[in-house]
């Protein structure tokens, strides 16, 4: 699962998700990529079973690259525990994900079966999701 390896502080402040991502937003590595249509924090385990679905799909052929990573932090407090005493513990990691930002890209397999791989993906996250092709979204070519 992804973690960081070191952070600076435990513990973040939640952040704004309002707006569209600033970058990663075209295809730059495969040839069709999953776009996010909403904003959401995706949980290190929420990423892991998407990459599972879709590399499953595709029978380890082709080329899968993960575009996010989750370096922030959330917190909780036990059950049962008054109000106050101070923020929660670390409990997990999310990735921070905001409108039109590319998530996961593909390469090495037909149109059909990135499609499907990446609508089996889909199922495992808590947003709303678009298949793009590098042509129609502005992606550049990677041939230097």
């Amino acid at each position: 699962m992804l973690v960081p390896k070191r952070v600076k502080h435990r513990r973040e402040f939640r952040g704004q998700m309002n707006g569209e991502a600033k970058g990663g937003k075209n295809v730059d590595f495969g040839s069709y990529g999953l776009r996010a249509v909403e904003s959401k924090w995706i949980t290190n385990r929420q990423i892991e079973a998407a990459r599972i679905a879709m590399t499953r799909y595709m029978k380890r052929g082709g080329k899968v690259w993960i575009k996010i990573f989750p370096h922030k932090s959330y917190t909780s407090k036990p059950i049962g525990v008054r109000m106050g005493s101070g923020k929660g513990a670390p409990e997990g990691w999310v990735a921070p994900v905001k409108r039109g930002k590319i998530m996961f890209e593909i390469d090495g397999v037909p149109e059909e079966v990135a499609r499907e791989a990446f609508r089996l993906a889909s199922h495992k996250l808590p947003v709303k999701t678009k298949f793009v092709k590098r042509e129609e979204y502005g992606g550049e070519s990677n041939a230097n």
